[in-house]
């Protein structure tokens, strides 16, 4: 989503543009590389059919057919950019009981507001590679947003994937794998969602890179084009699983995809979510990315955010009242509309809304108790009490702190020479090292790096309640410290430097929105690169020649190319502490003193040098004549997936993480749990019944102007004058009798619903998809004399040499954390691989193959089953064919 206080673009789009005009037909698409193309898909499947939602449709369709056409617009758009105390305020029909809801910020917390936790940042949570510290901080965000009021957390971010390590919102997400991916990502949507708020899928689909991204009056955004065997198995997967979970809302992106913008493109929002995936939820635009008005409908989108155009705050709309138009003058089929509004209000009751939601209590625009009730019409807007302060951080400082912990992830520790004694004399190096001086919220945004890094910067932070720094919590350790507040090394170190001095060196690098610009990085890392910020790769330097004993503490977004030091005698020691939010100091302090052991790991691999990977991933997309085409020539192969198939050995794989103390991974043991019989799923089942939506035209008057009603500046709104209602109203009757068109629809439009897919037939997709088929239990041994630890196991898995399709070397399918285990502890932990796991996306097919499945002889292909501690760190593999495991055997890669 886009910060919404960053409009100075605008002002230069005035003269060529005018604001208050309705959006027309999709703008003319400009020309991709051959061979990738956005199909048309028509039309929008309807919602309602799946199971688990149809209680809730049942009575969003009540409500619904009780609503005025101007009453389904409404709720269909927001009421403008800063109109409201959220950052996205949807309209109301509150005649028939539908409230305003409130959509809210950001990623790691409730964003824009006070007495919320700001929680480690995705990426970081992705680290922990534990699945039941990933729901934790899902459930306690859950009660925060539900506390403050608001119905829509904004939030997983499962795309961007992380396919550019440059990429500035990679961190918002979990890491570079689309099964942690998804498998984070469904376990926070299950987790805020059973608190009774709506979780929203992002940024569907592409978004890789924040320079470009945005259509605007003078170049439109990058289109990313995909074909379609790498978007099924890397960059939609994510997407299946969290709409397998429920997901209740999806938001498009602001790219093109094949040419198509993500807010209009049918191909993605019809056919690849809404019938491929059986998303039953509704489809929100990304802030200010809503280009049309009719086309962006028939295209499957069901709500426009923040509502207005592309140059807001003149009151002009997309959708709201030029919708209403739209659907009286029969350009929008009325069924389309009903199943927006349908599918909106049946979210809402999927998930209790309906039943003692608290109202909101905060204001995201306005800091003080009293103050404008709508921003964006100053100084026209009323005002009146915005702010009730609630406080909603219950403990959960704790969960916060325990992931921030468990994510710091040991590269290196040379003799053993971690954990640190408390007696052992501290040079502390870096500004990273304590809170920015001005204040830990003092950057709007977070757009500075100024002290610990704690989080990205845009739309996807939270307000610091406070932050506990890594300095503080080292200081309380122990009495001989001595922190050096800068970034360049000092020329004289008093007292000179010992044999038994310790230096710890901070360094960070941040990234996020494109929003803004910090330090010359553009949202990207397009300044700074894969180096270390404030040339903190020349202070670890200058640091290992004055000491010999060196620990490097790293805050980042993702990976650092740490080659300039990493194997000087003095850097005994490494940490990447990404990104730990609020509780940046004790987490780390318990850590660095041996409290704890480190049990974090790599949720994206760090290479010797920028080319090790391809330069479609490598490097950014920077075309600034016509639309700039970001091609993914590298198709499946991104980060470990490309360095195993070219033999390239990194300098951290993904998934690698020490501990103090060891771990043995014994007595592993896969049981055949659903034959794999045949290749393709058991065929989809017909679509079970789905709601019967009006196609006639309302009359005129269900959209007229209330008399003596007095609208708010700027505010957006869904009624239009008598005039004009009966204007469009006789059009629509009149081309409804003479069978005329009255819009230019799109090539391949259909209105008649299509029956589905192949590869659909559930949420997510083909319910057979989501069967196990293996389970593998491995038995793991805390192995040391000294240290209690936490495991981290992970299955990666190896197709078939025979399969006939080029797959990846490894992929990792699955992966769980142990509990701390004593020295001589065990614990068994089981791992499972479902259909999908085992499957291709076949493009002739269109549909999931397991070539591994049992053939006409009745005999199977062999899968290989490397179960181990990081991607390059596999212990045991187990067969799918024989049943048997073997340990101790040569790693794959």
């Amino acid at each position: 989503m886009a910060v919404r206080s960053n409009l100075v673009w605008l002002t230069l789009a005035l003269s060529l543009f005018d604001p208050t005009c309705n959006a027309g037909p999709v703008r003319q698409r400009e020309a991709v590389p051959d061979g990738f193309y956005a199909a048309p898909y028509y039309p929008t499947p309807y919602g309602g059919w799946e199971d688990s939602w149809k209680e809730s449709y049942a009575k969003a369709q009540v409500l619904v057919d009780r609503m005025t056409l101007a009453e389904k617009t409404n709720i269909t758009g927001g009421s403008g950019i800063f109109m409201g105390p959220c950052v996205g305020n949807s309209g109301s029909a509150y005649r028939v009981g539908f409230p305003q809801l409130c959509l809210q910020d950001g990623a790691l917390g409730v964003g824009n507001t006070d007495h919320n936790t700001a929680f480690p940042a995705g990426i970081t949570t992705g680290a922990t590679f534990d699945k039941d510290l990933i729901y934790a901080r899902a459930v306690a965000m859950g009660k925060e947003f539900r506390g403050k009021g608001a119905h829509v957390f904004l939030g997983p971010s499962v795309g961007p994937l992380g396919r550019k390590p440059l990429g500035g919102r990679n961190w918002e997400g979990f890491g570079s794998d689309p099964v942690l991916q998804g498998i984070a990502g469904a376990l926070t949507i299950k987790g805020v969602q059973e608190q009774g708020v709506i979780a929203t899928i992002k940024h569907f689909i592409g978004n890789e890179q924040e320079m470009y991204r945005m259509y605007n009056p003078f170049q439109p955004g990058y289109s990313s084009n995909i074909d379609d065997r790498t978007l099924h198995e890397l960059y939609l997967w994510p997407f299946a699983d969290g709409v397998h979970a429920g997901v209740g809302s999806a938001m498009t992106s602001y790219n093109a995809v094949n040419g198509s913008a993500g807010s209009q493109n049918a191909y993605m929002i019809n056919n690849l979510l809404k019938d491929e995936l059986g998303f039953q939820g509704f489809v929100m635009s990304d802030w200010l990315s809503h280009l049309s008005g009719v086309a962006s409908a028939l295209a499957g989108l069901d709500m426009s955010m923040p509502g207005d155009t592309q140059i807001p705050l003149f009151g002009g709309s997309p959708w709201k009242f030029h919708l209403t138009e739209a659907v009286l003058n029969g350009s929008v089929p009325v069924d389309r509309l009903n199943d927006m509004a349908t599918r909106i209000v049946a979210a809402w009751y999927q998930f209790g809304q309906d039943k003692d939601f608290p109202a909101v209590n905060f204001h995201s625009y306005v800091s003080n108790e009293k103050g404008l009730l709508y921003p964006g019409a100053v100084p026209a807007s009323p005002i009146g009490k915005v702010n009730w302060f609630v406080d909603v951080q219950a403990d959960h400082a704790s969960v916060a702190r325990q992931i921030a912990q468990d994510a710091i992830t040991l590269l290196k520790n040379d003799d053993d020479f971690l954990p640190l004694s408390t007696k052992s004399p501290l040079k502390v190096f870096g500004s990273d090292a304590r809170v920015d001086p001005a204040g830990a919220n003092s950057c709007g945004s977070r757009a500075c790096n100024k002290g610990t890094l704690g989080m990205g910067w845009g739309s996807g932070v939270a307000n610091y309640p406070y932050f506990d720094d890594p300095i503080t919590a080292i200081k309380k350790r122990l009495e001989d410290v001595k922190l050096y507040d800068s970034d360049n090394f000092p020329l004289i170190l008093t007292p000179s430097p010992t044999d038994d001095d310790v230096a710890i060196v901070f360094i960070n690098s941040d990234a996020g929105e494109n929003s803004f610009t910090v330090e010359g990085n553009h949202g990207d890392r397009d300044n700074d690169k894969f180096s270390a910020w404030h040339n903190g790769d020349k202070l670890v330097q200058k640091a290992a020649e004055k000491y010999r004993n060196v620990v490097v503490v790293v805050h980042t977004v993702g990976p650092l190319i740490v080659e300039p030091w990493i194997d000087l005698p003095s850097i005994k020691t490494v940490l990447f502490a990404h990104l730990p939010g609020q509780e940046a100091g004790e987490s780390l302090a318990n850590v660095l003193f041996g409290d704890v052991s480190p049990s974090g790991h790599l949720p994206y691999s760090i290479t010797k040098k920028e080319d090790d990977l391809p330069d479609s991933v490598s490097k950014l997309v920077k075309e600034i004549i016509g639309q700039p085409q970001d091609t993914y020539s590298e198709g499946l192969y991104i980060d470990y997936r490309w360095l195993n198939k070219q033999k390239i050995k990194p300098r951290y794989a993904f998934g690698h993480g020490l501990s103090y103390t060891t771990f043995n991974y014994t007595d592993a043991h896969i049981k055949l749990v659903n034959t794999l019989s045949s290749a393709l799923p058991t065929a989809r089942q017909p679509k079970p019944s789905v709601p019967v939506l009006s196609t006639e035209i309302p009359p005129a008057s269900e959209a007229y102007e209330p008399a003596g009603f007095t609208k708010v500046w700027r505010y957006i709104y869904s009624w239009l004058s008598k005039s004009d209602a009966d204007k469009a109203y006789a059009v629509g009757v009149s081309s409804t009798k003479s069978g005329s068109k009255t819009y230019p629809y799109p090539e391949g439009y259909s209105a008649v619903q299509k029956p589905g897919v192949p590869a659909g037939g559930g949420q997510g997709g083909n319910p057979a998809l989501f069967d196990t088929n293996f389970e593998v239990d491995v038995t793991v041994q805390n192995t040391g004399s000294t240290h209690k630890g936490k495991a981290s196991v992970q299955a990666y898995v190896q197709f078939p040499a025979d399969s006939g399709y080029d797959t990846p070397i490894i992929q990792l399918r699955d992966f769980a954390k142990t509990k701390q285990l004593a020295a001589g502890e065990s614990e068994t932990v089981t791992l499972r691989l479902r259909r999908k796991d085992l499957s291709v996306w076949d493009t002739q097919k269109q549909n999931w193959v397991a070539p591994g499945a049992e053939g006409d002889n009745g005999k199977s292909k062999r899968y290989t089953v490397w179960v181990g501690e990081g991607s390059d760190k596999l212990f045991t593999r187990c067969f799918s064919d024989t049943l048997v495991c073997e340990r101790g055997v040569e790693s794959p890669v």
